[in-house]
């Protein structure tokens, strides 16, 4: 027997309606790429030019499926590229600017995008792309035609701004089977190409229920959210989903992602959420440090894509009164699969042991069920000791990748596997210990990279560590801390060894520190390991041990 439901489709252009409906009013700030003054309008405004977007995309030719790329910030014009694109049941594939020219080539071709939408900063970029990308139609410049450079190498290059002026805002939103395809984006392919993940209007919209709960990222109308994790990365961790599901005002930094220019946007426009990566919020609590401040309104700060450091979370807490959620997941999980948030029963518990849940992953949100297991695929206790291989698995977790050369591989008994190894505790509380390809094993036993890690960047002169393992004759492998001291600060290998004593395992202590002057990183800021491990390769540990 059936419910007597309506069968209404879960569809990402509703969420848009819904704001323009019911929050009309609210706005939308966001900082142009080219410069200028900020720009403000409203979620009705921005509604009635999703639509124009749409009849122009239309009478382009776009559509069901047709793939549409992005290289943009986070903009106004972007924001409107999200709904007009999935509204009218094409693919919005948002592209990541950072990535290497050779993979940039790669994923537009391998996406097989019609049209390319591109900001103003990334012009040079798309000159040096589109004789490598020839099934792209048109290329079109976010801005205004008195924009348009003068000269050009681009074939059908348009401005953005005439696209929409000359259509009508009167479209009436398709519906559709809610599994479309919406919108897709690509892994930064460390160890091979990058691989897209294709995300549906279905589980979009689940994803940004999920998002909005109180033990989550607990978004509501009085809120306003400026996301400084990228739209080109991974959708913004939905927050340009979100934001008009809950009524929210949002705030787009554009390009402007200086600490400087993000506290102007955060006292300016009464910003009480954001989102982030940690060196981002490095450099803000430096600025922050530097110059004596103190935020207003901003009470509540995401930290994910990268392992918060525990220094990081304390420093907000208590010299900025701002609480830091620190939140795991990545493309496949669109992104969010857990988040850091005490239960009732941990508000009794002393500071330092809150402290150490709270810098924990977290626990997984609604939507998302996990386990750990060994590498014979049994599954793990749940003990916070025993750590294994991280599955997942979910309605908006991926089944398989866009244009996979063997669909099907992608899950292994209904679970995709993360490639984390990590522990979950008897709360549900997973924390990450290392990626399944950096932990170190040493003489049969693991040891973690991260933590190792985080425990070095606790030291006053330490601005960033990376540690992996090398050979070792008895061992197999032993680890080795690399760091970049910050400027001004001298420190000895001797002393940041003495200073981990005590925190770790004695068998734990790297065999010797190495300083550089920088630390390789991926195009979405992790720690490139694969690159250090080569820039180490043959690396000679000191006799003994």
């Amino acid at each position: 027997m059936q419910g007597h439901m309506m069968p209404t489709p879960l569809l990402i252009a509703g969420l848009l309606e819904h704001a323009a409906h019911w929050h009309a009013d609210t706005e939308i700030v966001s900082r142009p790429a080219e410069g200028g003054p900020l720009h403000r309008y409203t979620y009705a405004r921005a509604h009635a030019r999703a639509k124009q977007l749409a009849n122009a995309l239309h009478k382009m030719g776009i559509q069901s499926g047709d793939r549409v790329g992005t290289l943009a910030w986070n903009t106004h014009r972007h924001f409107e590229l999200y709904y007009g694109v999935s509204g009218l049941g094409a693919v919005c594939h948002t592209i990541n600017p950072r990535l290497f020219f050779e993979q940039l080539v790669y994923i537009i071709n391998h996406a097989q995008d019609r049209l390319l939408f591109f900001d103003l900063t990334f012009l040079p970029l798309v000159e040096k792309l589109a004789p490598h990308c020839p099934k792209v139609e048109r290329w079109i410049l976010m801005t205004g035609p008195e924009h348009l450079p003068a000269a050009s190498s681009l074939p059908n290059l348009s401005a953005y701004e005439p696209l929409l002026a000359a259509e009508s805002a009167d479209f009436a939103w398709p519906s559709f089977d809610e599994n479309t395809a919406s919108s897709l984006c690509y892994t930064s392919g460390t160890t091979d190409e990058p691989k897209g993940v294709l995300y549906s209007h279905r589980s979009t919209l689940l994803h940004s229920y999920a998002a909005s709960l109180p033990d989550c990222f607990n978004c509501g109308a009085r809120d306003v959210i400026l996301p400084v994790v990228p739209m080109f990365h991974v959708n913004a961790w939905g927050i340009p989903y979100l934001a008009p599901l809950n009524g929210c005002k949002l705030v787009l930094p554009g390009p402007g992602l200086d600490a400087a220019s993000l506290f102007e946007l955060f006292e300016g426009e009464g910003v009480t959420f954001s989102a982030g990566v940690p060196t981002i919020w490095f450099g803000l609590l430096q600025f922050m440090r530097a110059g004596g401040h103190r935020f207003s309104t901003l009470r509540k700060m995401i930290v994910g894509g990268a392992s918060c450091p525990p220094a990081l979370l304390r420093a907000f807490d208590e010299e900025l009164g701002v609480e830091i959620r620190h939140a795991w997941g990545m493309s496949e999980t669109s992104p969010l699969g857990t988040i850091s948030t005490l239960k009732a029963k941990h508000l009794d518990l002393a500071p330092e042991a809150q402290f150490f849940l709270k810098i924990k992953q977290g626990r997984v949100i609604y939507g998302v069920d996990m386990k750990i297991v060994d590498a014979h695929g049994q599954p793990l206790p749940h003990d916070g000791v025993a750590f294994g291989d991280l599955l997942v698995r979910g309605p908006f977790i991926a089944s398989d990748y866009f244009g996979a050369a063997q669909p099907g591989t992608l899950l292994a008994d209904g679970w995709f596997k993360t490639g984390d190894v990590a522990t979950i505790d008897p709360d549900g509380f997973m924390n990450i210990t290392d990626r399944s390809k950096d932990v170190i094993k040493s003489g049969g036993e693991w040891i973690s990279s991260i933590d190792l890690e985080n425990l070095a960047v606790a030291h006053p002169a330490v601005a960033e560590a990376a540690v992996i393992g090398v050979p070792h004759p008895k061992w197999s492998e032993r680890p080795l801390l690399i760091v970049v001291r910050k400027p001004s600060h001298e420190v000895s290998g001797e002393e940041l060894l003495a200073f981990l004593d005590g925190k770790i395992a004695p068998w734990w202590r790297p065999d010797a520190v190495e300083f550089v002057d920088a630390l390789p990183h991926t195009a979405t800021g992790k720690l490139l390991k694969t690159q250090l491990r080569k820039d180490f390769a043959g690396y000679e540990l000191p006799a003994g041990g």
